[in-house]
């Protein structure tokens, strides 16, 4: 296989896989997951998607990887235990959003890749960058995929201590990353492919289920024998080998690319 290429695409981290050739190919890109993999890094090796005819383009989310404050996550956690959804999960997803079109010309600029609808992928909170993309943008896709993806901000606020006080401005920020409500606007945008791990936490799981059935016949969902939400071995930060469970979410995800494909026939 050909060997990762790092670099930055208007400030924003990446880590490339190129296809086999030296064609230009069709894009993919991804958004990695706050738990382990934790950076764009990380990503690639857990889920590498090998074999795919495309550039899988992993991008880096706010204060991850190359963007870690000091080195380390202690900045992250700092945020978290202020305010987990409005210091950390809501503006983590939104500037993971909104830097994605200058992010997407400068990789255009710097990589063979072609011009036409690009493939999406999120895990995670990343699930939430992608969905995003789907509901609230034009932007041409031919193919998204999510891996235990935060598909209603709700449930994974709820997933710390405590109960959160919400209040008007909060109340409007957890809606606005409710994705099964936003169901209709996803609908016929592209295929969609909805992995959720068998030992997941039972709300994400929950949640998987419900965007499938309100998206309805453009979505499938995929259920990952013995697999719970981190899909690599902590710390995740630095490139790990492939864990066995993400293996098999990474050959579910291959294949998937590899059928929607513009070219696949």
């Amino acid at each position: 296989m050909n060997s990762p290429i790092t670099g930055t695409a208007a400030g924003v981290p990446f880590t490339a896989l190129p296809p086999a050739g030296d064609a230009t190919a069709p894009l993919i890109v991804t958004w990695h997951m706050l738990d382990a993999p934790r950076s764009d890094a990380a990503f690639a090796a857990a889920l590498p998607m090998n074999h795919l005819p495309a550039w899988r383009v992993h991008l880096g989310m706010p204060m991850c990887g190359a963007r870690m404050v000091d080195g380390s996550t202690d900045a992250v956690v700092a945020l978290f235990n202020k305010d987990p959804l409005m210091s950390f999960l809501y503006p983590f997803a939104r500037q993971a959003a909104e830097e994605f079109p200058a992010a997407l010309a400068s990789i255009r600029t710097q990589l063979p890749v072609d011009d036409g609808p690009i493939g999406v992928l999120g895990a995670s909170l990343g699930g939430a960058v992608a969905l995003r993309i789907l509901a609230e943008t034009e932007l041409p896709i031919f193919a998204a995929a999510l891996v235990n993806a935060a598909i209603r901000m709700r449930s994974v606020v709820d997933l710390f201590p405590g109960d959160y006080p919400y209040d008007a401005e909060s109340e409007k920020a957890v809606d606005s990353l409710d994705f099964v409500e936003k169901a209709s606007a996803i609908a016929g945008r592209a295929p969609l492919l909805v992995i959720s791990g068998e030992l997941d936490h039972p709300a994400l799981r929950t949640d998987a289920r419900d965007l499938v059935d309100a998206v309805g016949d453009s979505s499938e969902l995929r259920s990952i024998p013995g697999l719970a939400h981190p899909l690599a071995d902590e710390p995740g930060i630095e490139p790990a080998p492939q864990l066995p469970h993400a293996r098999a979410v990474d050959t579910a995800l291959t294949t998937w690319f590899r059928h929607q494909l513009p070219d696949a026939g």
